[in-house]
């Protein structure tokens, strides 16, 4: 079962009661933010990179720590190409489902693993996106204290269960607006399409008026 038909009512419902986090950009602002979560992957990612590199659009990457161990070199590229980067925990696991002590550890383990890989300093990877958007008033308490930025999404076409290329194109376009967090995927799921996905989808945003930026650029427009 495919659950994106749910996920704008979702974000109608949570992005109000955690005003906290990043949830969208300025609605009245045309800038858009392309974000990748699973990643890095061997394949996947350099392929996706060669398309954000032809369009010249900017990126954000919320990367899991053991990829970024395993393929240190790919993230190095990502990084050197001027893409925003994030954690998105060391391994896929749900945030709440750790304790305080595993959580921190996961996100410290995995800033060190892209501070070492992309040559950055540590404590300038703070934004967070936490894997499957579960988290709860706790998680984001904890973020917040140990001075994470939460960032969320507006538009998930749930590409991970691989439900086509046209479709994945289709949901994006009939859900995004001004100043839309666009979430796909360039890990083991769903990464397979993504380079083709983008390459499909970037000439038909940028025909509608839509500008991307990175997710820190959104969170300056809100922040003013």
């Amino acid at each position: 079962m495919q659950f994106a038909p749910l996920y704008p009512l979702i974000y109608q419902i949570l992005q109000p009661s955690f005003p906290n986090c990043l949830w969208r950009g300025n609605p009245h602002s045309p800038n858009i933010a392309l974000t990748f979560d699973d990643g890095p992957h061997q394949e996947y990612t350099p392929q996706l990179l060669a398309v954000l590199d032809y369009y010249n659009i900017p990126a954000s990457f919320f990367w899991l720590g053991v990829c970024v161990n395993r393929f240190p070199e790919i993230a190095k590229m990502v990084s050197s190409h001027n893409h925003w980067i994030g954690l998105h925990g060391y391994e896929h696991h749900n945030f709440p489902f750790l304790s305080q002590a595993e959580l921190r550890h996961s996100l410290q383990k995995t800033q060190i693993a892209i501070a070492q890989a992309c040559n950055v300093a540590p404590e300038k990877i703070h934004d967070v996106r936490p894997p499957n958007g579960f988290f709860t008033p706790n998680t984001l308490k904890l973020l917040h204290q140990w001075n994470y930025r939460p960032v969320m999404w507006s538009v998930v076409p749930e590409d991970w269960v691989k439900p086509g290329i046209n479709t994945v194109v289709k949901r994006v376009l009939n859900q995004v607006q001004h100043g839309s967090i666009i979430v796909l995927h360039d890990g083991y799921f769903g990464g397979q399409d993504v380079a083709a996905t983008v390459a499909n989808l970037i000439p038909q945003l940028l025909k509608q008026g839509y500008q991307f930026v990175t997710i820190d650029s959104l969170w300056q427009e809100i922040r003013g």
